[in-house]
């Protein structure tokens, strides 16, 4: 089963994971992930009315399978999972 990510669900994913949206000059705001001072994933926000509008680059961005980033949206996924996932990734 292909879990989609919306809008609501990359916005709940920035606030999970402690993200800065910095406003784009085009359609998208950028969300930017840091670890220890360092930038370890970044992944583009769309900020059309359309909410469920897919946002299916997000797991890639974030080095996740799509259910496992579906799984940090819904909130049974924690901040600390995820850190450990990427460190098991090599990434951090």
């Amino acid at each position: 089963m292909f879990a989609v990510i919306t809008k609501e669900l990359a916005l709940r994913i920035v606030q999970k994971l402690g993200a800065k949206i910095e406003t784009g000059k085009k359609a998208h705001d950028i969300a930017y992930v840091e670890h220890e001072g360092k930038r370890i994933a970044w992944f583009g926000i769309r900020r059309g009315s359309k909410k469920d509008m897919g946002h299916d680059h997000v797991p890639e961005a974030l080095y996740l399978r799509p259910s496992q980033a579906r799984l940090l949206g819904q909130c049974p996924m924690k901040r600390e999972e995820w850190l450990a996932i990427m460190a098991d990734k090599g990434i951090i």
